[in-house]
């Protein structure tokens, strides 16, 4: 049993003989539950530092969410005037597509008979106008009576109406008049991209029916892509046009985007009491897709007031504090824990509310947190 012992102390003198360096390194002494003390080599050995308060810029802001949009004229659902099959979808979602691009063929017999029926009324109409201009000249020489004139500037007139309606009809569904008074009759119709953008839903494959009640082929032209964020009742009139925004794409990324205010909604949603604002995104960031989801801050003042770095800041038991020098000697550094009372936050610096308390005091900015954390629990040797 005393060899044991021998033995025992011996690794304990070799475990602190090989590690007596790094203690060196990292040894802090806690006087009492608010006082840490660290010697002036382990200050520089750890790189830490001293600073004091400094007047740092920080934004009041409105939170609020909402999504990328475009415009309702940046948007476009391509439908059919009438029904029909379709033969060609050349198209897949995510493809560019530029104005007046053919984007699906349809046919159906009653095109035909569509045709065919404009090409008689187109051929009546020749005759029925030499008739009117006929009958009028007769009419005004008195050579004819009142009653005749009169049928055939009603037939004539009534044919024009027909035949002006049925030319319409075909100029909607994508057919030439001129080509089918030529005898070119087809039974098939084409639908042209109204915008340029991308393709964004396919809602028919080949063989399907259409009805002039179905969505075809939806188009969105992200040129003017947007945000369209919504703001709670009681925040309204604090957002003005030309304020900041910075907003972020919580489920694709941690990047902050900017924005500016553009429109300010007049009206409240009666459900929800929020307010529509539309923002204007910054020039060169178009990596979004509509309808993504985003988290925003609208900046509606601008201050500057007194703060630390973030990293002099250690939380502690859902308190906040910062070391402060009380005193030093030539080899130590005598600190003391301050607690402090946190104001607005940015990306590097925490407002101090209780700015008197580290009114021109010497504060740790960096290694408070290694101190408060991994020395807070006090070494003594």
């Amino acid at each position: 049993m005393k060899n044991l012992y021998i033995l025992m102390f011996s690794l304990v003198l070799v475990a602190c003989g090989n590690s007596e360096k790094n203690i060196e390194a990292v040894e802090v002494i806690k006087t009492d539950s608010n006082e840490i003390d660290i010697t002036k080599q382990q200050f520089e050995g750890e790189n830490m530092a001293f600073g004091i308060l400094s007047e740092e810029a920080f934004s009041q802001s409105v939170k609020t969410n909402g999504m990328i949009d475009v415009p309702p004229y940046n948007k476009s659902s391509v439908a059919t005037f009438i029904g029909g099959y379709i033969t060609k979808t050349p198209l897949l979602i995510g493809d560019k597509v530029k104005k007046g691009q053919l984007l699906v063929t349809l046919e159906n017999p009653e095109f035909v008979e569509i045709q065919q029926n404009y090409l008689e009324v187109a051929e009546q109409l020749s005759y029925l106008k030499s008739e009117f201009t006929r009958q009028k000249t007769l009419y005004d020489e008195n050579i004819t009576s009142q009653k005749n004139f009169l049928k055939a500037e009603s037939t004539y007139k009534s044919n024009l109406a027909q035949y002006n309606g049925m030319r319409k009809k075909l100029q909607m569904m994508n057919i030439s008049p001129k080509s089918v008074e030529q005898g070119n009759i087809s039974s098939t119709i084409n639908l042209y991209a109204p915008i340029a953008g991308y393709v964004t839903k396919v809602n028919v494959s080949n063989g399907s029916y259409v009805s002039p009640s179905d969505i075809v082929i939806e188009i969105v032209d992200t040129d003017h892509i947007h945000l369209e964020l919504s703001v709670f009742e009681k925040d309204i009139l604090k957002i003005k046009k030309g304020q900041k925004i910075l907003f972020t794409i919580p489920e694709a990324s941690d990047s902050i985007f900017k924005a500016e205010v553009h429109l300010v909604g007049t009206t409240i949603d009666e459900k929800t009491r929020r307010v529509k604002i539309h923002g204007h995104i910054d020039e060169d960031q178009t990596q979004f897709i509509v309808g993504m989801f985003t988290e925003a801050d609208i900046i509606i003042n601008n201050v500057r007031n007194m703060a630390v770095p973030k990293e002099a800041v250690v939380e502690v038991e859902d308190e906040s504090f910062v070391l402060v020098l009380k005193n030093e000697t030539e080899t130590e550094y005598h600190l003391e824990k301050v607690k402090i009372k946190k104001g607005m936050e940015t990306e590097d610096f925490v407002e101090i509310l209780n700015e008197i308390d580290l009114k021109d005091k010497k504060i740790l900015t960096k290694g408070t947190y290694m101190l408060l954390n991994d020395g807070g629990g006090g070494h003594s040797h």
